[in-house]
C-alpha cells in the first residue's frame, strides 16, 4: 500500500437498524463488509475514526422540523412500514440515521484538517432519496446533504461538488440544492428505474440553474460507457466548477451481479471509477470523501467497495485513461437540453 492515508467510519452501531424478517438494506451489507476489510492485508493502513450523531439543528439544515417529528413518531409505531412503504423505521432507526449522518460530518472535519488524503464513510442507512420533507427508498436522513451543508456553514466552502454514482437517482440530494450553485449535484444513474425522477431536463432552479446534473443511462451501460462518461462529462465538470470538495453518494448496486438493476459495472469498473475521481481531485487540489449509498448483492457489494478503498490508497501515476464509447456519446447529445451541453460538454459533444 501506498503512503495515502485513507479515513473511514466503520462501526458496529450500524447493525442496530434492522428487522428480523429479510430485507435488502440489512446490517448485513456493512457487516460482511467490515470483516472483509479486516481480513485483506492492502487495508490494513485505513485509519477509522470515531462517529457522533448529529444534532436536530444540524438535521433541520437540510431537511423540514415536521419531517423529523415524523420520523420520530412513525419509529415508536408497531408497524416499521407505517411511514413509507419501502423504508422501514424501529425505535433504534432515528438514532442509528444520526449516528449514520454523523460519521459522515465527522469525518468530513478530518480531512478539512489535511490529516487523512481521502475518507469513505462506510455508513447505514443510505441518505441520498431522503428530501427536505420525506424518507423514501431506505434513506432516514440525506447524509451527503447533512455533509455538503456542514461544510458549507462550519468551513466556509462555496463550491461542493456531489458525484452520484448509484444505480437510482439522488432525488432527495437534488431536492435539497435545487436552488443553490454553492453545491453541483452530478446523478449517473439508471433511467425507468425507482425513484422515476432525474430526468436530463431537471437542470435546476433560480441560482441553481444549470447547476443539478442528470444523466439517465439505458440498462445493459457498462463499464465503457461510465468510462466514456467520467472521461468527458465529469472530467469537464470537475474542471469547469472547481470544486473545493468533491463528495461522492457511492452506491455499487450498478453492479453487473447486482439483481436490483440492469446495469454491467464490474468491480473493476468501479475501481477504474475511484482511480478517476482521485486523480480529478487532485488534479485541482481538492478533497474527496466517498459515502456509502446502496449495493445489494453482499458479494459484489463487498468486492466493489474493497476495490474503491484500493484505488483511494493507490492513486494512478499520471492521467488515467478513458474508453470511447459512442453509445453513451449519443445518450448525452439526445437527451441533454442545449444550455446544458454549452455550460458543462466538452467541444466534442453536441457538435
Amino acid at each position: 500500500m501506498s503512503g495515502k492515508k485513507i479515513g473511514i467510519i466503520q462501526d458496529p452501531c450500524f447493525f442496530e437498524h434492522r428487522l428480523e424478517t429479510v430485507t435488502k438494506e440489512c446490517p448485513e451489507r456493512v457487516r460482511r463488509l467490515y470483516l472483509d476489510i479486516e481480513q485483506e492485508p492492502e487495508l490494513s493502513q485505513l485509519v477509522c475514526y470515531p462517529l457522533r450523531a448529529v444534532s436536530d439543528e444540524e438535521i433541520c439544515r437540510v431537511h423540514s422540523e415536521l419531517y423529523l417529528r415524523q420520523i420520530l413518531d412513525h419509529a415508536v409505531n408497531p408497524n416499521p412500514y407505517s411511514y413509507d412503504a419501502d423504508t422501514y423505521l424501529t425505535p433504534e432507526s432515528p438514532h442509528v440515521a444520526r449516528l449514520s449522518a454523523g460519521g459522515c460530518l465527522a469525518l468530513a472535519d478530518i480531512l478539512m484538517t489535511g490529516e487523512i488524503d481521502s475518507g469513505f464513510a462506510l455508513v447505514r442507512p443510505p441518505g441520498h432519496h431522503a428530501e427536505i420533507g420525506r424518507g423514501t427508498g431506505f434513506c432516514i436522513f440525506n447524509n451527503i446533504a447533512m455533509t455538503a451543508q456542514h461544510l458549507i456553514d462550519r468551513h466556509g466552502l462555496s463550491r461542493i461538488l456531489i458525484i452520484d454514482f448509484d444505480v437510482h437517482h439522488g432525488n432527495g440530494t437534488q431536492d435539497i440544492f435545487y436552488q443553490t450553485d454553492q453545491v453541483l449535484t452530478l446523478s449517473i444513474h439508471q433511467n425507468n428505474l425507482f425513484p422515476f425522477t432525474g430526468k436530463s431536463i431537471e437542470i435546476g432552479q433560480g441560482e441553481g440553474l444549470g447547476y443539478n446534473i442528470n444523466i439517465p443511462v439505458p440498462p445493459q451501460f457498462g463499464d465503457a460507457e461510465y468510462s466514456c462518461i467520467f472521461g468527458t462529462i465529469v472530467q469537464n465538470v470537475v474542471e469547469n466548477y472547481l470544486p473545493q470538495v468533491i463528495l461522492v453518494s457511492a452506491g455499487y448496486d450498478a453492479h453487473e451481479d447486482d439483481l436490483i438493476s440492469q446495469t454491467n459495472i464490474t468491480t473493476a469498473g468501479y475501481y477504474a471509477i475511484t482511480q478517476a475521481l482521485s486523480h480529478f481531485a487532485k488534479s485541482i487540489d481538492a478533497r474527496l470523501l466517498f459515502l456509502l449509498e446502496g449495493g445489494y448483492n453482499l458479494d459484489s457489494l463487498s468486492k466493489s467497495v474493497r476495490a474503491s478503498l484500493r484505488a483511494l490508497s493507490n492513486p494512478p501515476i499520471g492521467s488515467p485513461s478513458f474508453r470511447h464509447a459512442p453509445r453513451a456519446i449519443k445518450a448525452i447529445e439526445n437527451e441533454w437540453p442545449p444550455e446544458l451541453i454549452l455550460k458543462w460538454a466538452p467541444a466534442t459533444i453536441g457538435t
